[in-house]
C-alpha cells in the first residue's frame, strides 16, 4: 500500500481545486492529476464578478491562489496525460504517460470543452480566423472585426473582452435574446464597440488562406445577408462559444455516461462504481458556474472522506500506512523565480541522469533578446550543478550559429551530455504556460526522460526525412506546451527533426507571413500548409510519417 494514495482527483478546475483542498484538509494523502496548468475552463475568463464575498478577480489568479491553498494542506500535483482508467478493484488504477498511480477512491474533474458548430467554413478556417479562446488568440485580430457565435454567459463575456483587441465586435445570436444573466447581457447591450444581432445564424465563411466573406441568415424574416473585408489583404475573426462536451471519453466503459456523455452521480457525488465520484461540469446539471463547481468539489471530498473510513476498516489499513506525500508539492510554472520555485528547479534537476548544457544568442539591441537574456541569465544560476549555460550576442560565434543553423533570434539551444546539439530550441521566453515545456526538454535530453510506448518510439527513430517543425505558440495558451513536449520529445530521439518553440508575439513577421491566427501552430519544412490546435505525440508522429 505505500504507492496507494487516499484520493487521486483527475482534473485540476474548480471543481478538482475545491476537492483537493477539502481532502487536503481532512489529512487524506491526495495527488491531483492534469494534463495542463491548472484551471480548468475559468482560467481563461478574464473579470470573475459573481463569486461570493470576492468583488472582483481573474480566473487564473482564483485558481492559483486555491491551488496554494491545497498544496499549504500537502496535496501533490503532477501534469501528466491520463491514457487509462481501471476501476474494477478496491484500489482503483490511473494509467498516465508518467506511469500508474494507485488509489482507494477516485474524483472525476476533467470538466467540458468548447463545442464546435459545424458550420461551412470552420474547419477549413480553424486557426486561420476561426478561434474558440478569446484568451489565446484576441491579440491576433487586434484591429479587426472579429464575430461572436452564441447568446450564453461565454459569448458575452467574451464579446466584451474581445473589444480590447478589435475594431468592433458583432454578436451572432441564434436566441431571440441573451440566456445568459441580464447584469451582463445589458454590459453587452450597452457597449458601443459591440452590434447584436438576434435571431441570427452564421451559415458559411469563405475566402483563400483566410476569411473574405461571412454569410449569415435573419431567422424571422429568413434575409441572407453577408460581410465583406473592405480591403482583400484584411481578414476578421470569428469566435464560436455554444455550449461544451463532456471530457469522459476515456470513462467509457469504465463507468456509467448519460447519453451526452455526462456521468450521472447521486447527491453525495458518487458514481455507479464504489469509490469513484464526479464533480464539476462533467457531472449533467442545469447551472454550469463556478459556484456550484466549487460546492461540488467540497461534497464530492466530504463524502470521501466518510467512505474511507468505513473503507480503511474494512481492509485492516491504518490512516498513516498509504501517506507518503503529504508535504510533497507541485511543480509550477510560474516565470517569477521566487524562492519556492527555485527550490522546485533544484528537487525537479535531482533526477536529471546526465550534465547538460544551453547555448543563448541574443541580439541585445532589442527588447525581445534583452528579456531573453535576463530570463537566462537568472535560470543558469539556479542549475548551474547540473547544466552548462553559455551566452553569445549575435555574430559573436558565427561557427556555432552555423551548427544550430540559427533563423531567429534569440535563440535558447539544448545541446546533450556529448555537447551535440539536440535540434531543440526556444524562440522568446518560455515563461507562462512553457516553462513546464522548457524544464521537460531539458529533462528529456538529460535523461531519462519522459516515458513512451516502445512502438511509438521504434516509430520515431525510423523517420528517416529532414523535418524543421516550428510550434507557434502564445504563452497564454494552455494546450500549446503539450504539442512543444511532444515534438520537442521526439527530437530528442531522433536527430533528423530540429524543434522550434516561437512565442509568436514577439515575431510579428512569421504570424504576418504563414496568416497565423490561433495557437498552436505547426510550421513543418516551412511550408504554408499548417497543422493547427492540439494534437498528441501519435497524431503528430502519423501526420509526421506521411507528410
Amino acid at each position: 500500500m505505500i504507492n496507494t494514495y487516499d484520493l487521486i482527483i483527475i482534473g485540476a478546475g474548480p471543481a478538482g481545486l475545491s476537492s483537493a483542498i477539502y481532502s487536503g484538509r481532512a489529512k487524506l494523502n491526495t495527488l491531483v492529476l492534469d494534463k495542463d496548468d491548472i484551471g480548468g475552463q475559468i482560467k481563461i475568463t478574464n473579470e470573475v464578478v459573481n463569486y461570493p464575498g470576492i468583488l472582483e478577480t481573474s480566473g487564473s489568479f482564483l485558481t492559483k491562489t486555491m491551488k496554494q491553498q491545497s498544496i499549504n494542506f500537502g496535496v501533490k500535483f503532477e501534469t501528466v496525460e491520463v491514457l487509462d482508467v481501471d476501476f474494477s478493484d478496491t484500489i482503483k488504477k490511473v494509467k498516465t504517460n508518467k506511469g500508474e498511480f494507485r488509489s482507494l477512491s477516485i474524483i472525476i474533474a476533467t470538466g467540458a470543452r468548447p463545442r464546435r458548430l459545424g458550420f461551412k467554413g470552420e474547419t477549413e478556417f480553424a486557426g486561420r480566423g476561426v478561434a474558440y479562446c478569446a484568451t489565446c488568440d484576441g491579440e491576433f485580430f487586434t484591429g479587426l472585426d472579429v464575430f461572436v457565435i452564441g447568446a450564453g454567459f461565454a459569448a458575452a463575456e467574451e464579446a466584451i473582452f474581445l473589444t480590447k483587441f478589435a475594431r468592433h465586435v458583432y454578436v451572432i445570436a441564434r436566441e431571440p435574446e441573451f440566456t445568459c444573466s441580464k447584469t451582463i447581457a445589458d454590459k453587452v447591450l450597452s457597449n458601443s464597440k459591440i452590434t447584436v444581432h438576434f435571431n441570427t445564424e452564421i451559415l458559411e465563411l469563405s475566402g483563400a488562406q483566410s476569411p473574405k466573406k461571412a454569410t449569415f441568415i435573419d431567422n424571422k424574416t429568413n434575409n441572407v445577408w453577408e460581410y465583406n473585408v473592405e480591403d482583400l489583404n484584411s481578414t476578421f475573426g470569428v469566435f464560436v462559444f455554444v455550449g461544451y462536451e463532456p471530457i469522459s471519453e476515456i470513462f467509457k466503459n469504465h463507468i456509467e455516461l448519460d447519453k451526452f456523455g455526462y456521468i450521472p452521480t447521486n447527491e453525495d457525488l458518487k458514481t455507479n462504481i464504489e469509490g469513484v465520484y464526479a464533480a464539476g461540469d462533467i457531472r449533467p446539471k442545469r447551472l454550469r458556474q463556478l459556484v456550484t463547481a466549487v460546492s461540488d468539489g467540497a461534497i464530492a471530498s466530504t463524502s470521501i472522506e466518510r467512505y474511507l473510513i468505513d473503507k480503511k476498516d474494512e481492509l485492516g489499513i491504518s490512516s498513516e500506512e498509504n501517506n507518503t506525500s503529504k508535504n510533497n508539492k507541485s511543480s509550477s510554472t510560474d516565470t517569477i523565480f521566487d524562492l519556492d520555485l527555485k527550490n522546485q528547479i533544484v528537487d525537479t534537476l535531482n533526477i536529471f541522469e546526465n550534465n547538460i548544457s544551453i547555448v543563448c544568442i541574443y541580439d541585445d539591441s532589442e527588447q525581445n533578446g534583452r528579456d531573453t537574456y535576463s530570463f537566462m541569465k537568472e535560470f543558469s544560476e539556479i542549475v548551474s550543478k547540473k547544466i552548462t549555460t553559455n551566452f553569445y550576442k549575435k555574430g559573436e560565434n558565427t561557427e556555432l550559429e552555423k551548427i544550430i543553423n540559427v533563423s531567429l533570434y534569440p535563440t535558447i539551444a539544448i545541446f546533450d551530455k556529448d555537447n551535440k546539439f539536440t535540434g531543440i530550441e526556444f524562440h522568446g521566453v518560455p515563461s507562462g504556460h512553457e516553462f513546464n515545456s522548457f524544464i521537460l526538454a531539458l529533462y528529456n535530453v538529460s535523461g531519462p526522460g519522459q516515458n513512451l510506448d516502445e512502438n511509438i518510439i521504434t516509430r520515431i527513430k525510423n523517420l528517416n526525412k529532414n523535418l524543421n517543425i516550428k510550434i507557434c505558440v502564445s504563452l497564454s495558451c494552455s494546450i500549446c506546451p503539450d504539442v512543444v513536449t511532444s515534438i520537442q520529445k521526439m527530437a530528442s530521439i531522433n536527430n533528423n527533426i530540429k524543434a522550434e518553440m516561437i512565442e509568436l508575439y514577439r515575431y510579428p513577421e512569421i504570424k504576418s507571413k504563414y496568416n497565423i491566427m490561433s495557437v498552436p501552430a505547426i510550421i513543418i519544412n516551412d511550408n504554408e500548409n499548417l497543422l493547427f490546435g492540439k494534437k498528441n505525440i501519435e497524431e503528430l508522429l502519423y501526420y509526421f510519417e506521411n507528410v
